[in-house]
């Protein structure tokens, strides 16, 4: 007897993150840089090309999407004391703001999604 199909997550949640970021007046690729950014070593400035990485992006494109948060006022670029060829990124509170109202709309809409990710858990553990 062939297993029974379970009803996957819904489809349409990063859809959903999509269209929040939006909303708010952002990309959704600057939503997921903003995110690295706030991930990256406890709010620690992050370097380009450990945004690159962290995105699975080419250096080149991490530098041009840190030039657009720039223009945005969503970071700051800071010099490395270290290395003066190294920039590194910081968000601003215009960004922090963005996270923070994005956040609690996803954590609003994983909530209601719930029960049925519940579900899908239950039947494949």
């Amino acid at each position: 007897m062939p297993p029974r199909r379970v009803p996957l997550p819904d489809p349409l949640f990063p859809r959903f993150s999509e269209d929040r970021a939006k909303a708010a007046g952002l990309t959704p690729r600057h939503h997921q840089a903003i995110l690295a950014i706030k991930g990256y070593g406890l709010g620690d400035p992050i370097s380009v090309g450990d945004l690159a990485e962290r995105l699975k992006i080419r250096h080149n494109t991490a530098v041009e999407l840190a030039g657009r948060l720039t223009e945005n006022g969503l970071v700051e670029r800071l010099q490395d004391g270290s290395d003066q060829r190294r920039a590194l990124l910081r968000l601003t509170p215009l960004a922090e703001q963005h996270l923070a109202k994005l956040s609690a709309a996803h954590l609003d809409e994983l909530s209601r999604i719930r029960p049925m990710l519940e579900q899908v858990l239950q039947r494949y553990s």
